[in-house]
C-alpha cells in the first residue's frame, strides 16, 4: 500500500511540474537593436514557444512566423538608439578604439532610458495577472536595469550573453575570478600566462570592472524613477540573477571555474534549418576543383566601404590565390568597386552554414565574432581572422593558440601577407587536422547547446530562482577573500604568542629570582 501511495505521489508531482513548466508565462526583454544578436536569442525564445510556454516579448524584431504563444507586447523599433554598424573608412578606427565607458553608456545607460516609454510604464503599473509571469528572460550586456522586472514581479531572472562570461558579472553571481589563468586581456593566454601576462591581465580585469561599474551606476536613478524608490540599486539587482547562459565553450574559451548558475551554450545558433544552396551557386562550388575560400565579415563590416587602399590590396590578393576560387559574401557585385578578380563570386545573401558544409571549402576569412568561429569549428573549416574589436581579437587569439587559425592585422593588411596566410592555411594539413580535433571536443556534450539552454531555463521554473544561486552572493568581497578569517587567525596567533611570552617570562623570573638573605644571629658574648 505504501509503495502504491509513493508511486501515485510521484505521478502527481510529475503532472504538476509538467503542467507548470509547459504552461509558464515568460516575459522576454531584449532592448538592443542588434540583428545578429537577437536572432541568436530568438532560437531560445522560439524553442520555448514550441515547448508550450507563453512568451510576451519586448524587442525591435517581430516574429517572422506568427505563433499564438508568442506576442510582441512592446515594439521598440525606432524608439531608441540603433546599434547596427555599416562601417566606413572614417568610423572603422574610431569604433575599434572606443573605451569601455562608451559601450557601457551606449549599450547600458542609453538602453535603460527606454524604460521611460509609456508602454513600459503601463507594463510596470498594470502587470499581467491572468496568468501572472513566472520568469523574466533578458539580454546581458550592460543594461542590467531590466533585472528590476524580476524583483518587481517577484519571479526569477534568466540572462543570456552573446559573448563569453563578462568579467564584471562574476562577483554578483558569486563566481570565482582568478586572473592567474582566466585571460581577459588581449595579451593574455588561455593556455599559460607568464608573470607579465598575469600582471597585465589582473590590472586590466580590475580596472575594466571598476570603469564599467562606475558608468552603470547611473542606472540606479533610472530604476528608482520607474520602479519606485524602494527598488534596490543596480548592484543588488545583479545578484538576483538566477541563471546566466553564455555563448562560449571551454574547448575554445579555455577552462575556468563556473558556479552552476552559469551555463555555456556556445554553438546554440547552429542547426540545420533545411536551407538548400541555389542551383547556380551549388554548381559553382561543385566545379571549384582546386577548392574555394569563403570571405565574410558579418553584419558589422560593409566591404564596399573599406578604405580604397585595402580594397585594392584585397583584390590583388584574391587574384593571386587563383586557381583557388573565392566566394565573397556581403555585397552585390554592382556595389563593389570595379576590378573584382575573375576567380571571385560576390553575393549579397548566402546561406553561410550550407557553404561551410561544402566539401570543396578550404578556408574561411572572417572578422572573428563568436558566431562565425563556432560555425567554423563545428564544420571543421580552418580560418583567417582579421579582428577589429577587442572581443574578436581575443577570440582569434584563442584559436591561433589552438592551431586552427591565422590572425592578420586589419590595419596592416597587404596582398602579400594575405596571400601568404591563405597559402599556409590551405597547404599545411595541421590546421585542418587541429580544427577537426577541436570540433570533436566542441561537439562532445551530453546535450546540444539549445537543449542545454532550455533544460536549465525550465530547471529554474521547476525549482525556483535560488536553486542554482551560489551562497557567495551573500558575502562581501573581503569575506570571500577570507580577510576576516585571516585577521582572526592573526589576532589569535598574536594573543597566543603574547600569552606564551608572558608565561615564559613569569616562569623564568620565578626560577632565577634570588632567594632573600636570612638574617644573621648575634653572637653571644
Amino acid at each position: 500500500m505504501r509503495r502504491v501511495s509513493v508511486f501515485l505521489a510521484l505521478i502527481l508531482c510529475n503532472v504538476y511540474f509538467t503542467r507548470h513548466v509547459n504552461g509558464a508565462r515568460i516575459l522576454a526583454i531584449f532592448p538592443l537593436e542588434i540583428p545578429h544578436q537577437f536572432f541568436f536569442f530568438q532560437e531560445i525564445l522560439w524553442t520555448l514557444v514550441e515547448q508550450g510556454h507563453k512568451l510576451d516579448v519586448i524587442s525591435h524584431y517581430p516574429l517572422i512566423r506568427p505563433h499564438p504563444n508568442y506576442e510582441n507586447i512592446i515594439h521598440l523599433t525606432g524608439k531608441g538608439p540603433r546599434f547596427t554598424f555599416n562601417l566606413t573608412a572614417d568610423t572603422l578606427d574610431s569604433l575599434a578604439n572606443k573605451p569601455v565607458e562608451y559601450y557601457a553608456e551606449q549599450y547600458g545607460n542609453k538602453a535603460c532610458e527606454l524604460l521611460a516609454l509609456p508602454e513600459f510604464k503601463k507594463l510596470i503599473e498594470e502587470p499581467q495577472t491572468n496568468p501572472p509571469y513566472d520568469l523574466v528572460i533578458t539580454e546581458l550586456l550592460y543594461a542590467n536595469c531590466y533585472f528590476a522586472f524580476g524583483r518587481h514581479f517577484k519571479v526569477p531572472v534568466v540572462a543570456v550573453s552573446m559573448s563569453a562570461l563578462p568579467p564584471y558579472i562574476s562577483e554578483p553571481l558569486g563566481n570565482p575570478v582568478n586572473t592567474a589563468f582566466v585571460s581577459e586581456h588581449i595579451d593574455g593566454s588561455i593556455l599559460h600566462m607568464n608573470f607579465w601576462q598575469r600582471f597585465k591581465n589582473t590590472l586590466h580585469t580590475w580596472w575594466t570592472n571598476y570603469r564599467i561599474r562606475r558608468v552603470t551606476e547611473a542606472q540606479n536613478s533610472i530604476v528608482k524613477t520607474h520602479f519606485g524608490p524602494d527598488m534596490p540599486d543596480i548592484r543588488e539587482l545583479e545578484r538576483d540573477l538566477s541563471l546566466l547562459l553564455v555563448n562560449s565553450h571551454h574547448s575554445l574559451n579555455g577552462v575556468r571555474p563556473f558556479t552552476p548558475a552559469i551555463v555555456e551554450i556556445g554553438g546554440l545558433h547552429v542547426r540545420d534549418d533545411g536551407t538548400e544552396l541555389p542551383e547556380e551557386l551549388k554548381a559553382w562550388l561543385d566545379s571549384s576543383a582546386d577548392g574555394f575560400i569563403f570571405v565574410s565579415f558579418g553584419s558589422l563590416l560593409a566591404i564596399e566601404n573599406f578604405p580604397k587602399d585595402i580594397i585594392a590590396e584585397l583584390y590583388s590578393a584574391l587574384a593571386k590565390i587563383a586557381p583557388i576560387r573565392v566566394l565573397l559574401k556581403g555585397a552585390a557585385p554592382e556595389a563593389l568597386p570595379p576590378g573584382i578578380p575573375t576567380n571571385v563570386l560576390a553575393l549579397e545573401v548566402v546561406s553561410q552554414r550550407q557553404v561551410l558544409k561544402h566539401g570543396n571549402i578550404r578556408a574561411f576569412v572572417m572578422q572573428g565574432g563568436s558566431l562565425e568561429i563556432h560555425e567554423a569549428v563545428m564544420f571543421a573549416v580552418p580560418f583567417i581572422g582579421l579582428p577589429i574589436f577587442p572581443e574578436p581579437q581575443r577570440n582569434v587569439k584563442n584559436c591561433v593558440e589552438k592551431g586552427v587559425a591565422i590572425s592578420m592585422d586589419f590595419g596592416d593588411f597587404t596582398a602579400d601577407k594575405f596571400t601568404a596566410a591563405v597559402s599556409e592555411i590551405v597547404s599545411d594539413a595541421k590546421y585542418k587536422n587541429n580544427i577537426i580535433t577541436l570540433g570533436g571536443k566542441f561537439l562532445d556534450r551530453p546535450r546540444s547547446p539549445l537543449e542545454t539552454a532550455i533544460f536549465w531555463i525550465e530547471y529554474i521554473l521547476r525549482n525556483g530562482g535560488d536553486s542554482l544561486r551560489s551562497p557567495a552572493v551573500k558575502f562581501s568581497w573581503w569575506q570571500l577573500a577570507l580577510l576576516d578569517i585571516y585577521a582572526g587567525i592573526t589576532v589569535a596567533v598574536i594573543v597566543v604568542i603574547y600569552i606564551c611570552k608572558r608565561l615564559t617570562l613569569t616562569v623564568i623570573r620565578r626560577l632565577f629570582r634570588p632567594h632573600p638573605t636570612l638574617p644573621t644571629s648575634k653572637k653571644m658574648v
